[in-house]
């Protein structure tokens, strides 16, 4: 393996993400910002510069340990399923071969993930499902975890397709520089745009852990195998492939993984010639005005912004589903012109052992830095008693409201003892004037019914 040591980017590249101050200084084995005096750890050559670094840490940790308890969950009911003595042959041999896998799946994972200390912590699968934190939410340890398949072991058509969608908007001016990819994922493209393109260096951000140690890894030619479980196997024994992943090459010098947060990037303000959004300003969850702007401030005059995957802005606001013409007349209003876009149509998400396979159309644009733009506020996640733990958290009206829905909800659990019925429960409601008898029936029986929907799924 690599020295971790020798994977850094360049110390002029990275600021703190906390107060912007650049250059960070090294520190034992991490990293130091002298101005909020907070230290950033490196953990298997992956700098850790998320503005708040142990509480991002210890949340992951507790993600990466939730992964692994819910890989014991399946494992328990494969176990359960397998004692069912009426299981068809098939099905026996099927579960069996999903069980192994699984099993070694987990291994497999904990050792890889070792150097977070994921497999150490102690508390319960049940504890982390309720005491769901911030990352965002929705994004946890294996929501990419396809895309490691596809970028290392089966995805050449996508892959290429990827590289040729993003040639189309360079007209022909492909040196680019120092680049920085935002949201690289499992670091195929990143790693691509480098073998492709006349590059000074490659620095590529994610924020799961996972992800981008497996970019890391890849680009330092290592090679090892993953278990890759399609949702949609496309013949029986297809449920579980034991997959080598690797790089066709070891990306060489001047390529480098950042774990943090592309909503507060780590990074000097105009260092560099390219940065590269892949599958990411509709997801990212801030408004692409913002985020054009946080850009314009990370390149070099005359340097370029190249964005390339899908748009599918889930907006609750019609006037926030934006079109392509949304941004191309967002990004010219940011400070970039000319923009030039393309449309295409790629492969997506391929496997050969799924049903599951589609094209993409994906838009791609190359958008040069004309001028600067108004730099934004940093990104607030969260409120200041959140991030820091010791002030009051404050009763709002809202917190109210949850608080009085969870006291009821943990007195219906309450009642839940094998003997009482609906109608039991709702004249204990009576009694206890929450509700009226015939209210509280239909209320009961809506919540027990959305138990019962929630038993039945995977958590």
């Amino acid at each position: 393996m690599t020295d971790p040591r020798m994977t850094l980017p360049p110390v002029d590249l990275l600021a703190c993400p906390r107060c912007d101050r650049t250059p960070l200084e090294a520190a034992g084995d991490g990293l130091r910002c002298t101005a909020c005096k907070v230290d950033f750890p490196v953990i298997a050559g992956l700098p850790w510069l998320f503005a708040e670094p142990d509480a991002t840490l210890a949340e992951w940790r507790g993600r990466l340990h939730m992964a692994l308890r819910k890989i014991d969950q399946e494992a328990a009911a494969v176990a359960r399923d397998l004692k069912d003595a009426s299981l068809r042959p098939a099905a026996r041999a099927r579960t069996e071969r999903f069980g192994e896998a699984l099993g070694a799946h987990r291994d497999a994972l904990a050792a890889f993930l070792e150097p977070f200390g994921a497999d150490g912590l102690s508390t319960r699968y049940e504890t982390y499902l309720a005491l769901r934190t911030r990352l965002p939410t929705d994004q946890g340890l294996n929501t990419y975890y396809q895309n490691v398949h596809r970028d290392w072991s089966w995805g050449d058509e996508e892959n290429a397709a990827s590289v040729e969608a993003i040639r189309a908007v360079l007209g022909g001016h492909e040196q680019l520089g120092e680049v920085l990819v935002l949201g690289g994922g499992a670091g195929r493209l990143a790693y691509d745009l480098q073998a492709a393109f006349e590059t000074t260096g490659v620095t590529m951000l994610d924020f799961n852990p996972l992800l981008a140690l497996v970019a890391r890894r890849m680009a330092d030619g290592e090679r090892f195998e993953f278990h890759e479980f399609p949702i949609a196997p496309l013949t029986p024994g297809a449920g579980a492939v034991l997959r080598e992943l690797a790089a066709p090459s070891p990306a060489g010098d001047g390529f480098s993984v950042v774990l943090g947060d592309a909503l507060r990037p780590p990074f000097a303000a105009g260092r560099f010639d390219t940065v590269v959004t892949p599958w990411l300003i509709d997801v990212i969850g801030e408004d692409p005005a913002v985020l054009a702007a946080r850009i314009n401030g990370l390149l070099a005059d005359g340097g370029r912004w190249l964005n390339f995957g899908s748009l599918a802005f889930d907006s609750p606001s019609p006037a926030g589903r934006h079109s392509t013409e949304d941004i191309v007349a967002i990004a010219g209003e940011a400070g970039f012109d000319p923009v030039v876009s393309d449309d295409r149509s790629i492969p997506y998400m391929c496997s050969p052992a799924s049903r599951h396979a589609r094209r993409e159309t994906v838009f791609t644009f190359a958008a040069t830095k004309a001028g600067n733009a108004k730099r934004p506020a940093r990104h607030r996640a969260l409120p200041d008693w959140i991030v820091t733990g010791k002030e009051p958290v404050p009763l709002s009206p809202s917190f109210r409201t949850q608080a009085m829905s969870t006291q009821i909800y943990a007195f219906v659990m309450s009642l839940i003892d094998g003997k009482r019925s609906i109608e039991d429960m709702a004249k204990l409601f009576e009694q206890q004037q929450l509700m009226p008898r015939d209210e509280a029936v239909p209320a009961i029986r809506n919540f027990l019914i959305r138990m019962v929907d929630d038993s039945a799924r995977t958590p």
